[in-house]
């Protein structure tokens, strides 16, 4: 059986300030998985985000 990595993902809004705190995992495509949409304020596309593994 094989270890699945998990990460920790923080995703900031530098619209609003909003700061999200998330965990993940990669799929079989290699794309990471939290199932974050967008922000609060409606915000899609302008986020940063920081991933390190758990």
């Amino acid at each position: 059986m094989a270890v699945e990595t998990r990460y920790r993902v923080i995703v900031r809004c530098p619209g609003c300030g909003e700061k999200y705190v998330l965990r993940g995992r990669t799929n079989k495509n290699g794309e990471l998985e939290t199932g974050f949409k967008q922000c609060v304020c409606g915000n899609e596309s302008n986020l940063r985000i920081d991933v390190t593994p758990e």
